[in-house]
């Protein structure tokens, strides 16, 4: 045999070996080796938490953004006369102590509940985003300043803080109170996503890619803009998603108690206390949005825990 036959033979045979370099069946290609996020997706795609967690997402924004697909009834076409009626007409779960709708209610108090939750949810990734990678790149002093300032935030109650706060704001305007609502919950719970892009940032600047482009001369914006805020977003994302549902039961428990939002606003907050004051003439008014409520934040937190489940490298 030639040398060139030899070497074309030894070539086959490495060809036709698997990826741990067993021998594999003719004409088999080794597969390419696959990703942190191919590796999760197809997690989550066998994971029917997660597909019945997304499908509630969805179905909630959906009555957030276009309610009138799921009831035709105006929510603030309130008559006297059908006080505590039972269900007639498109008024599936009858009407309340004012002769609302219930379910319109309902569907319509999806907007400011999933408005306030997401924003809330977006302004503290911000914040996050901010001081975790600002104090886990620079480190030293830096990171012991606002690992502090991290520590006393997280110290605070974060539904007391709320009610002293907004007592402050005596507008009944629905889009400041919405706005303050908003900030308040923002700007007092963002030190958990903080410690988790702290911890994500403290172990990417490590990696050899970053030495590899601070050798080449990149400066530290580029070096956090480019390399270490793609491996500190995907763990900050989880975060918030979990948060989210949280912001969202805030919401209606500050609504609730007369200090969030406020009526003509409608939120299942605002509902909840109205369905618990007339409660022993009618439960429904109660029941309805209460399980709106739950149903939200359970999808919320059961969606971020399927997706740090998928991520997590320990569970593999």
């Amino acid at each position: 045999m030639s040398d060139f036959e030899t070497v074309a033979a030894t070539e086959n045979q490495a060809a036709r070996r698997g990826p741990s370099g067993e021998p594999g069946a003719p004409g088999q290609v080794s597969q390419k080796p696959r990703s942190l996020a191919g590796d999760a997706w197809r997690d989550l795609r066998r994971n029917p938490i997660f597909w019945i967690s997304l499908a509630l997402v969805v179905l909630v924004a959906a009555m957030a953004a276009v309610p009138g697909l799921f009831t035709a009834n105006d929510p603030r076409d309130c008559l006297l006369s059908r006080q505590h009626a039972g269900p007639s007409g498109g008024a599936i779960f009858g009407y309340d102590f004012q002769g609302c709708d219930t379910y319109s209610r309902a569907v319509y108090g999806a907007r400011a509940s999933l408005l306030v939750g997401a924003l809330s949810a977006l302004l503290t990734g911000v914040i996050a985003l901010l001081v975790g990678m600002l104090a886990g790149y620079f480190g030293r002093w830096v990171d012991a300043v606002l690992s502090r300032v991290i520590d006393i935030v997280l110290g605070i109650p974060l539904l007391l803080a709320a009610i002293v706060l907004l007592k402050r704001v005596g507008s009944d305007n629905a889009t400041v109170r919405i706005g303050a609502v908003i900030f308040v919950l923002a700007v007092l719970g963002w030190t958990t996503a903080a410690r988790v892009v702290r911890s994500s940032v403290i172990t990417a600047k490590e990696q050899d890619y970053v030495a590899a482009a601070r050798m080449l001369g990149a400066g530290n914006g580029r070096i956090m803009w480019r390399h270490i805020l793609p491996n500190a977003l995907a763990p900050a994302i989880v975060v918030l998603t979990i948060a989210l549902g949280s912001f969202i039961a805030a919401e209606a428990t500050l609504s609730f108690l007369g200090i969030g939002l406020r009526a003509p606003t409608i939120s299942w907050g605002i509902d909840i206390d109205s369905g618990r004051v007339h409660m022993r003439e009618a439960a429904t008014p109660l029941i309805v949005p209460s399980a709106f409520l739950a149903l939200t934040v359970l999808a919320f937190i059961m969606l971020g825990d399927a997706i740090r489940d998928a991520f997590d490298p320990k569970l593999r």
